[in-house]
């Protein structure tokens, strides 16, 4: 008797460990990855907003991004290091409850097509984004109900400590990509992407198929028929309109939206892409909200362009009117051509931002505020970008050596403590 009850409580501790760690490392991927593109978080929820007709909360998008992402890693971290486990039992079953509600109602209803859970890492349907909850809730309650029985490694004041620098940590992490752009480019227009490439649609690729829906009307009812039912014997159903129903989607380009207008009409998104010399792209997806220095900077920057054979245009979604008053304002020497708002905000996280193409590759991204100096321009642009990607990578390499070192040294005391059999 004495065996199987060794047995059996040596079976629930393997099952709570292994509920604690793939829970853990559920969340500290998602908030990791909100975390780093703050701004990619707070459209998805401005999309919400609009959604359920709250688009007056717009404003708390970004805050409210900030802070969700720094809750989702804590708690990811303090699941991993079995800290403060009786209160983040409660923050994680309060986090899966809702959020799995919230999920259900997302895919009955389908207000926008991807929840945005994992960012633009991983894109889920609503219905995907919802059984992921489902599946993810197992383990959620197996911690929650098990809570009192995990083991803490670390005395309460150093717990408390380290919950708190989980939260500042996270906080500082995306407030550094809004200062600058996110660490890791999930998206199609990341450096090295070649946007003509992204665009075509390989050959026997499932195109979109529809349904046709006719509309017919009788006694002031009218009711929905397809092609192979619609009454077209009586004479006393009356045609209304005819829809097209989409019942299954086709092959989607990464990019497929991503087109350049001039200011007298023309589209000129193919000269652009095709141009066999270097082309800066100022990005200021909505401009009353640009930085009007950086925008007035950029007038230096566009002056050396020309010296140089290099083509520079900025790409807003204004219209014209507030265009000729925001360049008359600041008194601006470069042209302005329209291209779609979330298209711009989906190429930069930045208002404005700043890219550079040659032949259609994205060859540099910037903020504009990390942007090449005028006085830094030359004729081999290439190298220039490539030198200063380096330089921003810097940050990136010392952020994963830091997280590399903490998980080292977490797992090292792990081993101490229980050769001490304290654990």
């Amino acid at each position: 008797m004495q065996l199987m009850s060794t047995d059996n409580s040596h079976f629930i501790k393997i099952i709570q460990t292994s509920a604690r760690i793939l829970t853990g490392l559920v969340f500290v991927f998602s908030g990791f990855v909100k975390a780093i593109d703050p701004f990619g978080s707070a459209i998805k929820l401005e999309e919400y907003f609009e959604a359920f007709h709250i688009g007056f909360l717009d404003f708390s998008a970004l805050p409210l991004a900030i802070v969700m992402s720094a809750v989702e890693l804590m708690i990811g971290i303090n699941l991993l290091a079995l800290v403060r486990m009786k209160l983040t039992g409660w923050f994680l079953i309060a986090f899966m409850s809702f959020f799995t509600v919230l999920t259900l109602i997302l895919a009955l209803t389908n207000p926008v097509s991807d929840c945005g859970c994992f960012g633009d890492a991983i894109v889920m349907t609503n219905w995907q984004t919802f059984w992921k909850n489902i599946v993810i809730m197992i383990p959620a309650v197996i911690v929650f109900f098990r809570r009192n029985h995990f083991v803490p490694i670390l005395p309460p004041v150093p717990e408390w400590i380290m919950t708190g620098f989980s939260m500042l940590a996270a906080i500082a992490l995306s407030i550094h990509c809004i200062i600058h752009l996110p660490l890791l480019d999930f998206r199609p227009y990341k450096v090295g992407a070649n946007i003509p490439e992204n665009m075509i649609i390989p050959e026997g690729a499932p195109l979109d198929e529809y349904e046709t829906i006719l509309i017919y009307e009788k006694d002031g009812i009218r009711e929905e028929f397809t092609a192979m039912n619609y009454p077209w014997e009586d004479t006393t159903w009356k045609w209304v309109e005819t829809r097209q129903k989409l019942i299954k989607k086709g092959y989607e380009p990464p990019i497929h939206d991503f087109s350049i207008t001039s200011a007298e009409g023309f589209d000129i998104t193919e000269d652009v892409l095709a141009d066999p010399g270097y082309t800066f792209l100022l990005v200021a997806p909505e401009l009353e909200k640009a930085n009007k220095r950086n925008m007035q900077e950029a007038n230096h920057l566009a002056e050396r362009s020309a010296e140089l054979g290099i083509r520079f245009i900025c790409l807003t979604a204004a219209l014209e009117a507030q265009v000729r008053s925001f360049s008359n304002e600041l008194n601006l020497a470069y042209g302005f051509h329209s291209t779609d708002e979330t298209t711009l905000k989906t190429i930069v996280r930045a208002n404005p931002g700043l890219l550079l193409l040659r032949q259609g590759t994205i060859i540099g991204k910037w903020n504009f505020r990390d942007a090449p100096g005028h006085d830094e321009l030359m004729s081999d642009m290439t190298s220039l970008a490539l030198t200063m990607q380096r330089r921003d990578g810097n940050v990136l390499r010392i952020l994963v050596t830091s997280l590399v070192f903490l998980l080292a040294y977490g797992s090292l005391l792990i081993l101490v403590l229980k050769k001490s059999k304290k654990l």
